[in-house]
């Protein structure tokens, strides 16, 4: 396959997973934010979620002052915010579009129509009259569109180069997600919380786990009232969540072994070690030495490999 068709493919599902992961996050604050809580508390959820996705200073030099309508329309409707809803299923339109025919019609139709009915979504306002409904909309299309592709896509390279984008996608953007939301609340990590307290903790942490889909998920898992220390196990280390940091690098490794040659070894070497740590890690150790330091070069690590994928078969090689 030519390096531009994979990289075209690559893109245009890691761009319609950071979309979806872009309406996760933000239909998670704002359900947190309609929570009985102070002007402070929710500024620093809403910061968090600028933090995630490293807008900080982007937001700054346009907004100034952090605000729930600000940030949401920053990271909605803004095309300038190349991390925006509409600017991440702008460009998966657009590197679908310069590789049509390698796709089926119904993946092609998908992301055009995707494109062109978020549009019309935000012009007649939908998206101020309910948000909720709205991001619920930006997680249907994602979910279709992953459908679409393993439903009608011939399993061969492009259906691969499309599989290791989202799940790349999705373990950096979990990763972030449990690092930032970790930090926000510590109580139950130090010491006894007031009973007051460990109300608003068990609502955010169930917005966490309903932001990634797993609430019903712990519950069958556990059995348990939500503990800080679950909640990063789930999503971090057990391989049968679907959008933990596990199952995300097992299927990034099981497809980039169907891709690789020899010349592309040392790529595969370093996912089938950062999935082997994941595979045999354990909770407690990780929280011993510190969650955020583990993330952090998870992280890291996550993002060098993106760098070797793109260097092997994505750049196309000079001459």
């Amino acid at each position: 396959m030519l390096s531009r068709t994979a990289d075209h493919l690559f893109w245009m599902s890691r761009y319609t997973e950071r979309a979806e992961n872009t309406a996760r996050m933000l239909d998670v604050n704002y359900q947190t934010s309609l929570l009985p809580q102070s002007t402070a508390v929710a500024q620093v959820g809403w910061q968090g979620l600028l933090s995630i996705s490293e807008l900080s200073v982007a937001y700054e030099s346009k907004y100034g002052g952090v605000n729930a309508r600000d940030v949401m329309d920053f990271m909605v409707r803004d095309e300038k915010n190349s991390s925006s809803i509409i600017s991440c299923l702008k460009n998966a339109r657009e590197n679908a579009r310069a590789v049509r025919g390698t796709l089926t019609t119904e993946v092609w139709e998908t992301q055009n129509q995707t494109y062109l009915e978020i549009f019309r979504m935000l012009r007649n306002g939908d998206f101020e009259r309910d948000p909720s409904q709205f991001f619920e909309w930006v997680k249907f299309r994602s979910h279709l569109s992953r459908g679409v592709t393993v439903g009608t896509m011939l399993q061969d390279e492009a259906l691969y180069f499309m599989r290791l984008g989202t799940f790349l996608e999705r373990a950096d953007n979990t990763a972030r997600l449990v690092d930032v939301k970790f930090h926000a609340v510590q109580s139950d990590f130090y010491g006894a919380a007031s009973e007051k307290d460990q109300e608003y903790d068990f609502y955010h942490w169930s917005a966490i786990l309903r932001s990634v889909s797993a609430f019903e998920i712990y519950r069958r898992v556990y059995r348990n009232v939500i503990k800080p220390e679950r909640v990063a196990e789930l999503l971090i280390l057990r391989a049968d969540m679907p959008r933990s940091l596990a199952a995300s690098l097992q299927e990034v490794v099981s497809n980039l072994a169907k891709v690789t040659d020899d010349q592309t070894c040392e790529t595969v070497r370093r996912a089938g070690k950062l999935n082997a740590e994941l595979q045999y890690a354990r909770i407690d150790e990780i929280l011993a030495t510190g969650l955020h330091a583990y993330l952090t070069q998870f992280l890291d690590r996550v993002n060098e490999l993106g760098a070797h994928i793109s260097r092997d078969f994505l750049v196309p090689a000079t001459a």
